[in-house]
């Protein structure tokens, strides 16, 4: 693999958790300079992450580090950038470390499937929307951790489908949980008050059940969750 074809992870809807808790960090709170450098080193602080897990795994190890690096090298300088204007992100970073342990030891094992895993890159992914939240705002406040709370409902809810199409199709077990998950968000949400906010979450639980044990390909599913995270990032912006 050449310099002129970047190494980009396989993981398609990685990228829908990457973006929106961020974008949604930038609704909920206010949209300042701060977020350019901040998105830059987001971005390529996942891009490096991909091959560093992949070295860890002893594939092409020479060929993935070498990839780490030079998506490290942007990510190190915009986030510089970052911590130069507010020291304090140092801690967000920090609080990213134990995260990025657990995927590594599941990439060790070859087992990156394993829900936990799963669980553990959803919650990093999140922080980062606490992050931006906090860019815009200065504050960490209830609001700041309800674009963190919503997000890892959503996409939870995400991988529990995405699960039931895919790998565990023929299994019942994985169907409750996801069908019985889904029902619970919307549950909790209209318990807390907040039932506004079901809007963004419907789709999914007529999604998970309305295509359970329908033939699809992995990239319409791709497209559909795709879509499906478009729709929860504006429906949340519109309601809260």
């Amino acid at each position: 693999m050449s310099l002129l074809k970047p190494l980009l992870p396989k993981q398609h809807g990685a990228w829908a958790m990457l973006l929106v808790p961020f974008f949604l960090g930038i609704g909920l709170g206010e949209a300042v300079w701060l977020h350019l450098p901040l998105v830059i080193g987001w971005l390529f602080l996942y891009l490096a992450t991909y091959p560093l897990l992949m070295a860890i795994k002893n594939k092409k190890r020479k060929l993935h580090i070498k990839w780490s690096i030079i998506y490290l090298v942007p990510a190190l300088f915009a986030l510089l950038i970052v911590l130069i204007a507010d020291y304090r992100f140092i801690f967000f970073g920090m609080v990213m470390i134990p995260f990025f342990i657990i995927n590594a030891l599941y990439a060790k094992q070859n087992n990156e499937r394993a829900l936990l895993n799963d669980f553990s890159a959803i919650s990093a992914f999140g922080i980062g929307g606490i992050a931006s939240y906090f860019a815009g705002t200065g504050t960490l406040d209830f609001m700041a951790f309800a674009v963190w709370g919503l997000s890892i409902l959503f996409f939870i809810g995400s991988t529990f489908f995405v699960k039931t199409m895919i790998r565990e199709k023929r299994n019942p077990k994985y169907r409750i949980i996801s069908w019985g998950y889904h029902a619970s968000v919307i549950i909790l949400l209209i318990v807390s008050g907040q039932s506004l906010v079901t809007i963004a979450f419907l789709p999914s639980l007529i999604r998970s059940i309305y295509l359970y044990g329908k033939s699809m390909s992995m990239m319409k599913i791709g497209i559909l969750e795709i879509v499906n995270s478009a729709f929860f990032l504006i429906a949340t912006l519109l309601v809260i």
